[in-house]
């Protein structure tokens, strides 16, 4: 059972988010002395898992996806699926006998006046924590991102960001567009192709970096070369890929011309494991398209003028870290709202105000969760002997109304 919201708060440090990345920085800070936390705006532990698609499994093997004190289970098996992952951060929570304050949206991250014993204001509707450090721990991937696609609101038929798609039942005999082809949007419409829906198109814009799923290492493959020149990782992934991923560019998907390595350090993708999407591509199950350019009424434009009229859209199109209401008046982010600095490194005019899993690794994200983890901790620990951080307190218990927005959590 996940555990019930208290109305007290009595540790120093605050951690906003109970996913992955939160869970394992406020494990460490516990076992580091430091007493911290977790404040959780839904009803449950790692609920951003748990709302997504039912057929999801990690594309990292259990050794790369656990978190800092506790393997993942065996029988979780070599691709972990979405609801075993829950239950796993639930039982971490247990384990670690965390501190966890569920249904406690954080609504801003404001600085604290000087003098006043704590260093940041955290405003809850329950009322106003102070306390000496915060770790924002939301997710990179918080707020679904659809793009302003002209025509978007003329649209007849459905359409949904991938994050409210959950299985491709509902979808059967349907004609149905994915528009974005990373691993989401590819999974996605391979499960379609093979539920029963009547066409399946996936909309692109980059050709995406193929990679077998039979093999996490190129996980392991990323850490080895991660001192190597860009251009000779890039080169090596694009040779790998010829030789392991057919050739699907007589079906309109044509081979990337840019590296995996590039890609990720431009854009911060990574490459498409392949979960079936090859096979559904060569047997014309799934049909490459050019990328969405506009609505109109019933149809979609794309990019090379061609009419759709698909029954629905679905926007695999990524997400945004949503900050904006939370920390946006701070001066901690840059113009596409994601934190200046990340990890154990705090911006010069934000001390003791961490950000953990804002970043997306070719080393794995869930091995990077524990990595952020122990560098904050110790930072934090190594700041707490230097100068003791003041327990939180809540204080005026009336909801604060200043601000309408929801913080991500």
């Amino acid at each position: 059972m996940p555990p019930t919201p208290q109305p007290d708060l009595s540790a120093p440090t605050i951690v906003i988010g109970a996913g992955p990345h939160g869970l394992a920085v406020a494990a460490l800070l516990r076992r580091s002395g430091v007493p911290a936390v977790i404040l959780e705006r839904s009803d449950r532990i790692g609920a951003s898992w748990a709302q997504r698609y039912d057929h999801l499994r990690l594309h990292t093997t259990p050794g790369t996806s656990k978190l800092p004190g506790l393997p993942v289970p065996r029988k979780a098996g070599p691709w972990v699926s979405r609801d075993d992952y829950v239950r796993y951060l639930e039982r971490y929570v247990t384990h670690h006998r965390l501190d966890v304050r569920v249904s406690t949206p954080v609504r801003r991250i404001v600085r604290a006046e000087p003098g006043s014993g704590a260093q940041w204001l955290v405003h809850t509707p329950e009322g106003l924590v102070r306390t000496g450090a915060v770790v924002v721990a939301t997710g990179r991937c918080h707020t679904p991102n659809v793009p302003h696609w002209p025509g978007r609101s003329t649209f007849t038929g459905t359409l949904l960001h991938s994050a409210h798609y959950r299985s491709p039942a509902p979808y059967r005999g349907r004609d149905v567009l994915v528009a974005g082809a990373g691993n989401s949007g590819t999974e996605i419409a391979g499960a379609l192709a093979g539920a029963g829906a009547e066409r399946v198109r996936i909309a692109v814009r980059t050709p995406p970096n193929i990679l077998p799923r039979s093999s996490a290492r190129w996980h392991a493959v990323g850490r080895l070369t991660e001192a190597l020149p860009l251009a000779w990782r890039d080169r090596t992934s694009l040779l790998t890929q010829r030789l392991a991923v057919p050739d699907l560019t007589s079906r309109g998907l044509p081979r990337p011309r840019t590296g995996l390595y590039t890609r990720n350090a431009r854009e911060g993708v990574n490459p498409v494991l392949d979960h079936g999407f090859v096979d559904a591509v060569r047997s014309g199950r799934v049909e490459p398209v050019a990328a969405v350019q506009a609505f109109d009424g019933p149809d979609v434009i794309l990019d090379d003028g061609t009419r759709l009229r698909p029954d629905t859209v679905i926007a695999a199109t990524g997400y945004r870290p949503g900050l904006h209401d939370l920390v946006g008046s701070l001066g901690v982010l840059d113009q596409a709202g994601r934190p200046l600095a990340a990890g154990a490194q705090t911006h010069p005019e934000a001390a003791r105000l961490y950000f953990a899993g804002y970043t997306n690794p070719l080393t794995g994200v869930l091995r990077q969760a524990g990595i952020e983890a122990r560098a904050i901790a110790h930072a934090l620990r190594r700041e707490t002997a230097r100068v003791p951080l003041p327990s939180p307190r809540v204080g005026d218990r009336t909801a604060d109304t200043s601000h309408s927005g929801h913080a991500p959590s």
